[in-house]
């Protein structure tokens, strides 16, 4: 049988189509799967998705006509699947529940390192032979405070190299996570962990009870000076609130690998256009913001659990079985 892959990177394709050799195929596409690219899945039965795909009320019609009966998300995240119509249109759709935590906690403290030790400018001078310290000046971590919202497997990991640094641990989390409180993290309310935080990094999924966690009010809560990072879902922060904040000259530094309205933009090369997202057009003007493209999990161990995740996904489809990845099983 032949998988249709959309979204697929040229680093990811060749383990994509390894991983699928053999039994299957797989076909790689890199456009991302949307109202406009779906009804190129007609005739596959099972199509793979990316994070950033569209899989709106449509895209999902679209390819329920064509064919399709199964959709497996090469993510954890699955906010851009419309579920309950899946389920209507008994479709299975999977996704990947666990890869290396470390890839989005190590890129997360590149991103507070980075604006807090002014890197990027630092990059920008030296290619023009500019070697002056001035405005590069950034801070130890050790003996400060980090706040961690959301204290889950990459959570714990941010925690334990915070816990290198040696910082004081502050945690916000529904539920206390015991390796965290053993490194001495304390459990506070969000209103605490803002206003005490020199740096916040934050690791909890996009829900409807988190989404812009990080509201204007969070916002004037926290410190002046702090650092704000999120290499989790883009929807945590209400970003044209970040803007007029950084307007008024607060904070130390911003790093965002994820960005509200991303879709559509990020993985793209948008390069040669005119820019229409006027506050994603103002956010990256800011000479102590850091902006990235979602690649927190782009390193080879956590694409490669991904896309090993993906292929089990896949057979436990052929064979009639549900995993922790199953989110719609299909028709019984």
């Amino acid at each position: 049988m032949e998988i249709l892959a959309f979204g697929v990177t040229a680093d990811e394709r060749p383990l994509l189509e390894r991983a699928f050799a053999g039994e299957h195929e797989a076909r790689c596409l890199e456009v991302l799967l949307t109202e406009d690219t779906a009804p190129i899945a007609a005739g596959y039965e099972i199509v793979s998705s990316s994070v950033n795909a569209d899989l709106n009320a449509r895209v999902l019609n679209i390819l329920a006509d064509g064919g399709t009966r199964m959709i497996a998300q090469r993510s954890t995240g699955f906010n851009n699947i419309d579920l309950d119509v899946a389920a209507r249109l008994g479709m299975t759709v999977g996704r990947v529940a666990y890869y290396s935590p470390y890839s989005v906690a190590e890129f997360a403290w590149t991103l507070a390192m980075a604006v807090n030790r002014r890197i990027v400018r630092a990059s920008i001078r030296t290619r023009d032979f500019d070697f002056r310290l001035d405005g590069l000046m950034g801070r130890d971590m050790r003996g400060r405070t980090v706040g961690v919202l959301g204290t889950g497997k990459i959570g714990e990991a941010f925690t334990r190299i915070a816990h290198g640094f040696g910082m004081n641990l502050l945690g916000w989390d529904v539920a206390e996570n015991p390796a965290c409180t053993a490194l001495g993290m304390k459990y506070v309310d969000k209103d605490e962990l803002f206003a005490s935080s020199d740096l916040i990094s934050l690791h909890v999924p996009l829900l409807e009870s988190t989404h812009h966690v990080i509201d204007a009010a969070a916002l004037k809560a926290m410190r002046d000076d702090a650092i704000l990072v999120n290499s989790s879902r883009g929807g945590l922060i209400d970003t044209e609130a970040l803007v007029a904040e950084l307007r008024a000259g607060r904070f130390s530094g911003i790093g965002l690998d994820v960005y509200e309205a991303e879709a559509g933009v990020f993985f793209l090369d948008k390069s040669l256009e005119a820019v229409e997202d006027d506050t994603l057009a103002r956010l990256v003007t800011f000479p102590h913001v850091v902006v990235t493209s979602h690649q927190a999990y782009y390193t080879s161990d956590a694409v490669g659990q991904i896309i090993e995740t993906t292929v089990r996904n896949v057979a436990d489809y052929l064979a009639g079985r549900r995993s922790e990845n199953t989110l719609v099983p299909g028709p019984a």
